[in-house]
């Protein structure tokens, strides 16, 4: 090792232990500005970059757009200089280190998208003064091999090599939106680093703040860890979903075996059936590793028929809808359908990839009277609809000749939904206190 770089890594780590290092994250999104908050809480002077110029306005008025980062929680950052924003990536040039925590999404075929990636690490490099004497940081969920194969070469075209002139490392993120419990800081953090110096130095600047760190051999195996993740949820989700189908031709009440068997003390882990998967993870991620897979003529087949299963779900919530308006003497075509929660989960606003999409979609396209509504969603824009939320009122659940709850938020009022509507579809169990009154239906 040559004094150069024996300077360039101690330089990073004396920098990163004094927190005299200054952080850029590209990307304030789900991920990005919690990050963030997190860093410039620990002492780091703090630039984001979003393209989105509201959200950088939003985020130097101290203004949060994301429920997980209150405002007031933003606000004392901005103000103490701590934490700004900005859609120039020429700010960066200061920056010390770099996270990457842009979106990953998939294209219409299934396969990843990383052009977002591609153009983040691009601008760095011809606007961000590049990676030499950083340690620059990819989160953004993807392929195996994706920070080798597209982000090591772009650091390197002006002959800096990684573990001497610049730091290269994968660190998964795993924030789950909405969630109190674990935070980013108490949510254990497996990072890979190209270069054991790489590994090193991204291991002390995430020790910083997060309390537990989970070293890997390499950035493949970091970007495995968290397609692992995801495709254990995604493939669970879909056994489960299938076991609903099961008991729906057997009569038996779904939500009944799960609880039963959920007493069993050993050798059973809990996942419930719904009306689909949604959010930016577990529907998209499994992808990646599949069509990573197909590039090596090995087809994952829990993979592909987990996502079959899970595609249906919607599908299989419009045939209980239509079955149920049938025994009334009622066709879809026409009915008044009130949808409760559009949400992918419960106490979020995040609609990315949520069922109730899907489901809205199928129901509109037999001619329901759709409507719906969310307390996080005054708004719901999709491809053929765009849709208000309905104040939620005993007339309203009245008026619908079905009500469908597909989220179940805690703020629902389930004893006035069950007074008052006529039919209720319930995806998610969420009247399970109410299980013995015969105009519900479950899964």
């Amino acid at each position: 090792m040559t004094l150069t770089t024996t300077s360039t890594k101690t330089t990073l780590l004396n920098k990163i232990a004094e927190r005299t290092a200054c952080l850029g994250i590209i990307g304030l999104g789900y991920v990005g500005l919690p990050s963030a908050v997190s860093f410039a809480e620990a002492g780091f002077s703090t630039i984001g970059i979003d393209l989105d110029a509201t959200k950088v306005k939003a985020l130097n008025q101290g203004q949060s757009y994301i429920e997980d980062v209150p405002s007031c929680q933003l606000q004392p950052l901005v103000t103490n200089g701590r934490l700004r924003a900005s859609t120039h990536y020429t700010d960066l040039k200061t920056a010390d280190i770099i996270l990457i925590c842009v979106p990953t999404p998939l294209r219409k075929t299934k396969d990843p998208d990383v052009s977002y990636i591609i153009n983040a690490v691009e601008r760095l490099v011809a606007e961000g003064g590049g990676g030499r004497g950083k340690l620059i940081v990819l989160e953004s969920t993807t392929y195996p091999g994706t920070t080798e194969e597209l982000i090591l070469p772009a650091l390197r075209e002006n002959g800096d090599q990684a573990g001497e002139d610049f730091f290269l490392a994968f660190s998964p993120e795993r924030i789950d939106p909405g969630r109190t419990d674990y935070t980013f800081r108490t949510t254990p953090k497996v990072i890979g680093g190209i270069t054991p110096a790489c590994l090193e130095i991204a291991t002390a600047f995430y020790g910083t703040v997060v309390e537990q760190t989970v070293p890997v051999d390499s950035t493949a195996a970091a970007e495995m860890v968290k397609l692992l993740e995801n495709t254990f949820r995604a493939v669970n989700i879909g056994l489960v979903n299938e076991i609903a189908l099961m008991c729906d031709k057997l009569n038996l009440n779904v939500w009944e075996v799960i609880e039963a068997a959920a007493t069993k003390p050993y050798g059973f882990m809990k996942f419930t059936p719904g009306p689909g998967l949604g959010g930016h993870c577990i529907p998209v991620d499994p992808h990646y590793l599949s069509w990573k897979l197909r590039t090596l003529n090995y087809t994952a087949r829990f993979i592909d028929l987990a996502a079959e299963i899970n595609g249906a779900m919607p599908h299989f919530v419009l045939t209980k809808i239509s079955d149920e308006l049938n025994r009334q003497r009622k066709a879809i075509n026409g009915s008044q359908i009130l949808i409760l929660g559009v949400a992918y989960k419960p106490n979020v606003s995040d609609v990315r990839e949520s069922p109730a999409l899907d489901v809205i979609h199928l129901l509109q396209e037999r001619g329901a009277i759709v409507s719906y509504h969310d307390p996080f969603v005054p708004s719901l824009t999709h491809e053929g609809f765009c849709l208000e939320t309905v104040k939620l009122t005993p007339r309203i659940l009245t008026q619908a000749d079905c009500v469908v709850i597909l989220t179940d938020h805690t703020a629902y009022d389930w004893a006035c939904v069950v007074q008052h509507a006529s039919t209720i579809i319930d995806t998610r169990n969420a009247l399970h206190r109410f299980r013995h009154c015969h105009h519900i239906v479950t899964l």
